[in-house]
């Protein structure tokens, strides 16, 4: 997951650098405020994988004295980071670009240079989109493309892909407000097309930000896992009965799991001290992304729903 996290970022992060130097290029020749949002907009995804690239190696961080459970939670804040940009950075000034050119308008020159820059922008966002999407539908399996974002655990692949998808519909905007301003003579058209992408780039922050809040806050790991614990525990002879299981992800690939089990009350000290390493081993083995388990022996509890995890 994490090495297919890291090639999706470095690819965004190639192409988007290309994009954003011909962006500003064509914008300064013709002055479109379209072209020039698009340009801003390159930038700030540019520097969005840059941060989600430093995130993933500071969350691969071994665990110490003051982060027993390591570092994996910083890919979380880095990608709420990102979100915070898209919607300040990107949307801010595409808005306030295209709202001062509504107010001040000016011609857009050289329209055939902007076309050429937005064709290839779009080659460009369009194989890393491409790039993006295919890993994405390895990773997300049987669900379908919104469940996926919803339950995945690991942002910083959808947030290049929301990135991407944003960066494609901002394109075919930019394009379209040159084309009308070309055709219309009216500039105004231009200046519409930067407010488009503005709020195009706040809407798709907003939902990053809500996406990727639970997983900063502390979500609990996916159904199945939690099922298949379940199941481990209570197949060994020995427990009585399982009173729940609570699980939270650390990080992308780390899950702790805390466990309450009611024993036979014919088992000893040594016995229930074997017992649970046994289940600790086992958990391990099965679910190798449960890095940490923690075994309560307690009494048995009364209607603890069955879902509980």
């Amino acid at each position: 997951m994490a090495g297919s996290s890291k090639k999706v970022i470095i690819a965004a992060l190639i192409g988007n650098s290309l994009v954003a130097i011909t962006k500003f290029f064509a914008a300064a020749v013709s002055g479109s405020a379209a072209m020039l949002s698009e340009g801003i907009h390159s930038v700030v995804d540019t520097g969005n994988q840059v941060l989600l690239l430093y995130g993933l190696k500071r969350s691969k961080r071994p665990p110490d004295e003051r982060f027993p459970f390591g570092y994996g939670k910083e890919v979380y804040f880095w990608s709420f980071v990102v979100a915070i940009m898209i919607f300040a950075l990107g949307g801010g000034i595409s808005i306030y670009e295209g709202v001062e050119h509504l107010l001040h308008p000016r011609p857009v020159e050289t329209s055939f240079l902007n076309y050429i820059v937005l064709v290839l922008a779009m080659l460009f966002e369009g194989a890393a989109l491409y790039f993006a999407l295919n890993e994405f539908r390895r990773v997300k399996g049987k669900w379908g493309y919104i469940e996926a974002v919803q339950r995945g655990k690991d942002p910083s692949l959808f947030v290049v892909l929301f990135e991407d998808s944003a960066a494609m519909l901002g394109l075919f905007a930019a394009f379209v407000g040159v084309l009308l301003s070309d055709l219309t003579g009216n500039p105004l058209y231009d200046g519409c097309a930067s407010i488009l992408i503005g709020l195009l780039l706040a809407g798709t922050a907003a939902w990053l930000a809500y996406e990727t809040k639970g997983l900063l806050i502390g979500e609990s790991a996916q159904q199945p896992v939690a099922d298949e614990i379940k199941r481990l525990v209570r197949e060994e002879a020995g427990v009585e009965h399982l009173n729940e299981v609570l699980t939270l992800h650390m990080g992308p690939e780390f899950i702790v799991a805390n466990i309450s089990v009611d024993f036979e009350d014919a088992i000893g000290a040594v016995e229930m001290e074997q017992l649970i390493a046994r289940i600790d081993r086992k958990i391990k083995r099965v679910l190798p992304q449960v890095k940490r388990v923690f075994v309560e022996a307690e009494a048995r509890r009364q209607l603890i729903p069955e879902e509980s995890c």
